[in-house]
């Protein structure tokens, strides 16, 4: 017996094939303890494959959110820089990511159908395999135990018997041999003798066929049952090992068969990084910005000294240098600030705001407020403004500066510069053809609807859908007038366009083969407020004098003379068009008293003018004050 077990060890270690049966027959309370490890080690693994998982949502979801944060939204001032080649980069970027995301949650959803489930499922069978095998070895141990039992029971009853046996021949041998004696005594313990020893000899059958029945049961526990079910379990362990294994390589495949589309979306990356180009871009902003307008020509020399023959006063010298910054300044249209021009036609609507409180001491003798006076419309001041008629040219401007101003621009866009007129123009008609061929695909859709109706009556009523066609023709006829219309613009401003560019290159080769820039101010048809002017009629000399006219009457006109000083009683933040902001105790100049409104109008310097709540100042009047 001894003698196989070393040599099955043997081939063991020669074959690497152990069978557990063999090598840990007697190891059942430590394989029980392996065995009971190994699910806890399934049961860790799933563990770190459900965290996993978990940590791929939570960052999938964390790139959609940023690629969502960073996309373009609707109708806002962002789509329209996405015109722009990086822009359009970086959006592909974005919906590259988004795609990114998406591919860990494939993993996430790979890692958890494909493996947390599975070993979820396989743990529960796995435990009760384990269960039933070492139900079955326990139930082996405990018969081996009963047969162990019944044999050393057998055995001390043999042995108890024997010794009793023994005895009771010693008392017939000494019953015998006393002479004292009655042979019937003698013949008793004969008989006692004799039954004790059929006793041993009945025990001692007994022990030897309980120890053969052990040693079958020992032969048959150590070599056949406990190896059949230690090989069990060793293949269990087995299968549980090799599981663990499969479910590994699961792991590594279900990221590797999203590599592949996540190359993919970087490649659309780099793709996207490459198509930036600078240079389109930078096309791009000039097509946005451009004007169409020419830069302005030399400024011409003035000659003042022929009128130096009057008296210089302190005024008038003023009054010289102030005209003279004027009119040097009159040729910058495009830089002069837009909102003095509102400020020199009209005061602010809405009535003044109530003085603080708690004024400053100094706000006691401001005095008796303006007498109340009608307020003047601003039609009125207009109407008075332009009552000369070579000035109505000019209104025209102003007009148009204000309707953009107030974001009311004329339906041919006629008050923006001549590019970007064009582009307006352009994508007008562009959406009036689409609107157009939607209308005619619908007319179309109709028409068939007829045909069918006619052909099957008993699908509709052909007559039903005349009135939606009769609609859809109308709206057809109309939106081609407007684009009729839009175009008719769209070729006159191109046209305008093409003999400016015609004119500009003609004067730029006499430039070049003169040697000197030619003095045309014909470009200057911006108002000061940035609107456009459109008359084929103004070029060169005509031009120049209407712009001469304007400089004069509106943006530079001269300056209302100073007629006493005021002091600022409270702060004043000057938000509403036409006003200024003051500090208090600021020193500011009056040119215009309160005409009933509660407004006063003061100058900070040359350039700074507007209306200011008369509460809010204290006047005082000089005939000698002087323009700031």
């Amino acid at each position: 017996m001894h003698s196989n077990r070393g040599l099955a060890r043997r081939n063991c270690l020669e074959t690497m094939n152990c069978s557990w049966g063999t090598e840990l027959w007697d190891q059942f309370d430590n394989l029980e303890k392996y065995t009971q490890w190994g699910i806890e080690f399934v049961e860790r693994y799933t563990k770190f494959v459900k965290e996993r998982s978990e940590i791929e949502l939570s960052y999938a979801k964390q790139i959609r959110n940023l690629s969502k944060k960073y996309q373009p939204k609707k109708n806002s001032r962002e789509e329209e820089e996405y015109k722009y080649t990086s822009c359009r980069a970086f959006l592909m970027t974005l919906n590259e990511l988004n795609d990114y995301a998406g591919q860990h949650e494939v993993i996430a959803e790979s890692l958890s159908s494909q493996i947390i489930s599975e070993l979820t499922r396989y743990i529960q069978e796995l435990k009760a395999e384990r269960k039933a095998h070492f139900h079955d070895g326990r139930r082996a141990q405990q018969h081996i135990e009963n047969s162990w039992k019944q044999l050393e029971s057998s055995k001390r009853r043999f042995e108890r018997d024997c010794k009793e046996a023994d005895r009771a021949q010693h008392y017939f041998d000494k019953m015998d041999a006393d002479i004292n004696v009655t042979k019937a005594d003698v013949e008793k313990a004969k008989q006692q003798a004799q039954m004790r020893h059929q006793i041993a000899d009945d025990s001692k059958n007994e022990y030897l066929a309980y120890l053969q029945k052990f040693n079958k049961d020992q032969h048959e526990h150590y070599y056949t049952l406990i190896p059949h079910i230690f090989q069990r379990i060793q293949e269990m362990e087995e299968r549980r090992i090799e599981r663990i294994g499969e479910s590994m390589r699961c792991y590594a495949e279900v990221e590797r068969k999203v590599l592949p589309i996540v190359s993919k979306c970087l490649d659309g990356m780099t793709k996207a990084a490459e198509s930036i180009e600078p240079k389109m871009d930078t096309k791009q902003v000039v097509e946005t910005f451009k004007s169409g307008f020419e830069p302005p020509g030399d400024v011409e020399f003035e000659d003042y000294s022929v009128s130096m023959k009057r008296a210089v006063s302190e005024s008038s010298f003023l009054n010289a240098r102030g005209e003279s910054r004027r009119r040097s300044r009159s040729k910058l249209w495009p830089l002069i600030k837009r909102n003095k021009l509102m400020s020199l036609l009209a005061s602010p609507r809405q009535p003044p705001p109530p003085p603080p409180t708690s004024p400053s001491p100094e706000g006691l003798a401001n005095g008796p407020h303006s007498p109340q006076q009608p307020k003047e419309p601003l039609s009125q001041r207009l109407n008075d403004f332009m009552s000369s008629k070579h000035k109505m040219q000019c209104l025209r401007s102003l007009k148009r500066g204000l309707s953009l101003k107030l974001g009311t621009g004329q339906e041919d866009y006629s008050h923006l510069p001549p590019e970007q007129r064009r582009k307006k123009l352009q994508a007008k008609f562009n959406d009036i053809s689409k609107d157009i061929q939607k209308e005619m695909d619908q007319r179309d859709a109709l028409t068939k609807m007829k045909e069918v109706y006619i052909k099957n009556p008993h699908m509709g009523d052909p007559n039903s859908v005349d009135p939606r066609l009769e609609e859809v023709q109308q709206s057809i006829e109309k939106l081609q007038l407007e684009a009729h219309k839009y175009e008719g613009w769209l070729t006159d401003v191109e046209r305008k366009l093409l003999e400016k560019g015609s004119t500009q290159r003609r004067q730029s080769a006499h430039f070049d083969s003169q040697g000197n820039t030619p003095n045309s101010c014909a470009q200057n048809r911006e108002s000061p407020d940035g609107s456009y002017t459109e008359d084929p009629s103004t070029e060169t000399v005509q031009f120049k004098s209407r712009s001469t006219e304007f400089d004069d009457e509106f943006d530079d006109e001269d300056p209302l003379p100073t007629i006493g000083t005021c002091k600022a009683l409270y702060p004043f933040e000057g938000q509403n068009e036409g006003t200024i902001p003051m500090a208090e105790g600021e020193m500011l100049y009056v040119i215009e008293e309160d005409k009933g409104d509660g407004w006063t109008r003061v100058r900070r310097n040359e350039d700074e003018e507007g209306y200011v709540p008369t509460s809010y100042i204290k006047l005082c009047f000089d005939a000698n004050s002087k323009d700031p």
